[in-house]
């Protein structure tokens, strides 16, 4: 079951992504993804996907560096919101590890049968690589 504030941050990335999805031409499948998240202090911080050929950052993954950029506090809870449909999306694979690796306490929100529940990202990815330590 989802907090309030779990809530009000899947609201903010819903929107985000409506509005990205009005912008968007159908041709422009650069930005197709929304991603927010609330650091420990409560900033909400939101950002979307750079898809390219070659590769690209998804949105979770934009989102963290976003949040790095502008403060030490780690991140507490995510979301990501597709823009066609708005969605949630549960993070892919790299977007797992990556969230298992900085924040291993953080909550992702993900749609499940009974709806939309937050879980912990080692939930995700509970088989998680680890680097050998040197």
């Amino acid at each position: 079951m989802l907090s309030s504030h779990d809530h009000e941050l899947l609201q903010t990335a819903t929107d985000a992504a409506h509005r990205l999805e009005q912008r968007r031409s159908p041709e422009d499948y650069t930005h197709t993804v929304v991603s927010s998240a609330a650091d420990t202090s409560g900033r909400v911080h939101t950002a979307v996907n750079v898809h390219h050929f070659t590769g690209g950052p998804c949105a979770e993954l934009v989102v963290a560096g976003l949040a790095a950029s502008l403060t030490a506090d780690p991140l507490e809870v995510i979301v990501a919101v597709a823009s066609s449909d708005l969605a949630i999306l549960a993070p892919c694979g790299r977007c797992r590890q990556v969230l298992t690796d900085l924040y291993p306490d953080v909550r992702v929100i993900i749609d499940s049968q009974k709806g939309a529940v937050a879980v912990s990202a080692t939930e995700l990815l509970p088989h998680a690589y680890r680097q050998p330590r040197a």
